[in-house]
């Protein structure tokens, strides 16, 4: 899997982890969200976008990020798009988080964001997708709180 930085152009996993670990280490003191977000955009005439992104946040202090695009056939449901939209996001923490555990210098948690909110389509699915997330071992943030995916990520599903 293959990420893109703005800054760096396309890395591949271990270019950007090693990049994250970079920017860790130049100030390790500082305080830290590894945030995971993924958004969805519909393209016509039968395809979605999706966009999944890794944010390192030195909180208050800026941020590094890096994303990875992947275009599927159309998938009409929306239920199905949120929940392939989770599973990119649990996907991607899970190998940052297997990284992470090999890494005794670093101390991280990974949160996801997700594209779900207590307004509109997609508040029945609340409890689902963040029992998903939560259930496999990370922290689920939802919307007005989950800027990785609704932020960052929705930036490049255009």
């Amino acid at each position: 899997m293959d990420f893109i930085s703005p800054t760096k152009g396309k890395l591949s996993f271990q270019e950007t982890y090693s990049e994250i670990v970079s920017y860790f280490n130049e100030k390790p003191e500082e305080k830290y969200k590894l945030i995971i977000g993924t958004d969805s955009q519909f393209h016509f005439p039968n395809d979605v976008c999706f966009v999944t992104a890794i944010i390192i946040h030195r909180v208050g202090k800026g941020a590094r990020y890096f994303f990875s695009r992947r275009h599927q056939k159309f998938m009409e449901n929306l239920r199905q798009r949120i929940y392939y939209e989770t599973y990119l996001s649990l996907e991607v923490a899970t190998m940052v988080a297997a990284k992470l555990a090999d890494d005794e210098d670093i101390n991280l948690n990974v949160e996801i964001h997700l594209d779900v909110g207590k307004n509109g389509e997609t508040k029945e699915m609340i409890r689902e997708v963040v029992g998903m997330v939560i259930g496999s071992g990370f922290q689920a943030f939802i919307k007005p709180d989950s800027y990785g995916a609704t932020k960052v990520a929705d930036k490049y599903t255009k």
